[in-house]
């Protein structure tokens, strides 16, 4: 239980449905928390006091009331009173210092960019305006009115231009304001034993209170509560959709290619907003390079840049941006799961008015990001660490669906070792080898030489914008990219995987996560489409039922990966073990044996 404590200041702000009040909340949020070169951010990010920032830490506006948090995680609860002191004395020196006008420009600026974005990554960008209304609804405010920000976007820009106007936000909401709280979450070891004792004790006592009626009365009620599991819905009253009202083909966007440039060019409704990558091969790394490319994907939007430190560098890409960052992506081909192929994609998006600058940004960062700041280095890897040991509850069934596949193929490997089980581990083994100062500079040593091997590959573009952005996006690319050599070198591949996994992980959650794994076919095989809906067919018809309705879990299911080629089974937050895992092989039994009807697999189908 050593530094394993969470402590965390609250304030409640005002109502969430009075824009004003809205707006007013989210920029002292971003003035004291946007990024690592936000004051508070930065007080949290550097102190010993704890491990990280903590993830609560912003403003709350779903509820009638406002609240901010800011606080810390992987700390000791006698240091509460040196935390509060911290952020208070932090709090006061932004209110006597003031903020600089370009930096509140910035953040209005990030403000007006969110308002714009049409994202429709998890629904539709229609349902996401709709959702986003309900809770002022709810609260009694205008709906339609927070759809449209730009005139209170416009009051806060004439009021920024008084120096006074943000710290006395700050006084105001945070300061001087008596309606605060300061929680510490301490771990006991204890308490799940404690938990337990008390629910065995109550339930003797209660079944010592039955009568023989009472207990009769209990198996009567499980009985009908079995033969309702078991009984078949009549779902004939309910509107149905059919694969008739489902479009064969999806819509797919016509673009154009650029061989000047090597660009790739999109003509969308953007609502103002350009967005840029830059694609490159990944070249060929040995196994130890393989697994830095999380950290590096991570810090390469967080250190300096030129002759820009890590700070100047937050607030150019919040100037210019509305975010940039790096990934990996890696592949097999449609036909070999086996044959795998990985790139490394930087990618950012920008109002168009700042398109010029998001070019400049991110050829800037691609050829310039600098690994030397070791201090930054070392703080980004433990919140790292934090984030990851903190998401194992959250995603316990898609860390061990991870680990049971990851003899299957070669990308279901690296997705175990870079982002699953053993990922987390390796995140915590080089966490500790970074509080050695040799280690942290062959660590930033080892980041910087992958550094130089990526920048001099290959690379080409993707350009999204409206139609009249798109040319002169064209021309600022080739200009800026112009001098910037490439000369390429062999490509990264890896060896086939093919063993069997038989593994449990022991973790700190007093629920358990099962998977199980069958290696089956890529995307491109006939068997693919009907491995698909089996996943959702099992789901409803047995996997629901046994695991959730019976087993007590959360919840369960299966799915196919025809990336890796890999069908799933898995259950969520559950009571069981090895009764879950006997219940995924009674799933196959169960399709094997019975009789099933058209419509359920209709609706597998639309659920795909």
């Amino acid at each position: 239980t050593d530094n394993k404590t969470h402590i965390v200041m609250g304030w409640l702000l005002g109502h969430s449905f009075d824009l004003q009040e809205n707006l007013e909340g989210q920029l002292l949020s971003a003035v004291l928390l946007e990024n690592s070169a936000s004051p508070l951010m930065r007080a949290l990010e550097t102190t010993d006091l704890g491990h990280a920032p903590s993830p609560m830490c912003g403003l709350e506006d779903s509820n009638r009331e406002m609240t901010f948090v800011c606080g810390i995680e992987g700390s000791e609860p006698e240091r509460r009173a040196d935390l509060e002191q911290l952020i208070e004395s932090t709090l006061q020196k932004v209110v006597d210092d003031g903020v600089s006008q370009e930096r509140l420009e910035a953040i209005l600026h990030q403000l007006e960019l969110h308002q714009r974005e049409i994202a429709g990554d998890q629904f539709p960008y229609g349902l996401q305006l709709i959702m986003s209304a309900i809770a002022p609804m709810v609260h009694g405010g205008d709906p339609v009115e927070l759809l449209d920000l730009e005139p209170v976007l416009a009051t806060l820009r004439e009021k920024i231009k008084d120096p006074e106007y943000v710290p006395g936000l700050i006084r105001r909401k945070l300061l001087e304001n008596p309606h605060r709280v300061t929680l510490t979450l301490r771990p006991d070891e204890k308490l799940e034993g404690r938990r337990q004792q008390a629910i065995k004790e109550t339930l003797a006592r209660r079944k010592a209170e039955l009568s023989d009626d009472d207990i009769s009365h209990i198996v009567q009620r499980a009985q009908a509560l079995e033969e309702r599991q078991m009984r078949k819905d009549d779902d004939s009253i309910l509107p149905k959709v059919g694969l008739e009202d489902v479009p064969l083909q999806m819509p797919e966007p016509e673009g154009r290619y650029d061989a000047e440039t090597g660009a790739t060019v999109y003509s969308r409704g953007t609502n103002g907003l350009v967005y840029q990558q830059v694609v490159l091969p990944l070249p060929a790394l040995s196994k130890d390079e393989l697994l830095l490319l999380p950290y590096y994907t991570t810090l390469i939007s967080e250190v300096g840049c030129g002759e820009l430190d890590y700070l100047q560098m937050q607030d150019r890409i919040s100037a210019e941006s509305g975010g940039i960052g790096a990934s990996f992506t890696a592949k097999g081909q449609i036909d070999d799961v086996q044959a795998m192929a990985g790139y490394l994609i930087f990618s950012g998006k920008a109002l168009s008015r700042n398109s010029k600058a998001l070019t400049r940004l991110l050829k800037d960062v691609y050829t310039g990001a600098r690994f030397d700041e070791k201090e930054r280095v070392r703080e980004i890897i433990a919140q790292i660490r934090a984030r990851r040991e903190q998401a194992v509850t959250g995603s316990g069934h898609a860390l061990a669906m991870g680990a049971a596949a990851q003899g299957v193929s070669s990308g279901a490997w690296l997705s175990y070792r870079l982002g699953g089980l053993a990922g987390i581990r390796g995140t915590k083994e080089l966490d500790q080898q970074l509080k050695d100062e040799a280690g942290l500079a062959d660590f930033c040593g080892k980041l910087a030489a992958l550094h130089n091997r990526i920048r001099s590959q290959n690379r080409q573009f993707l350009l999204i914008g409206e139609d009249d952005q798109l040319s002169p996006m064209l021309d600022e690319l080739g200009t800026c990219w112009s001098g910037v050599s490439a000369e390429g070198e062999g490509n990264w591949s890896m060896e086939p995987v093919s063993y069997n996994t038989r593994e449990a992980w022991l973790t700190s959650t007093q629920v358990n996560f099962c998977a199980k794994a069958y290696p089956t076919v890529a995307v491109d095989h006939p068997d693919a489409a009907a491995l698909t809906v089996l996943g959702g067919f099992l789901r409803n018809g047995y996997l629901h039922r046994a695991i959730r309705e019976k087993g007590g879990a959360y919840g369960g299911g299966a799915g196919q990966d025809s990336v890796n080629g890999v069908f799933r089974f898995f259950s969520y937050r559950d009571p069981r073990l090895a009764e879950t895992l006997d219940d995924f092989d009674a799933a196959l039994n169960w399709l094997y044996s019975e009789a099933h009807e058209h419509q359920a697999l209709e609706e597998a189908i639309l659920g795909v």
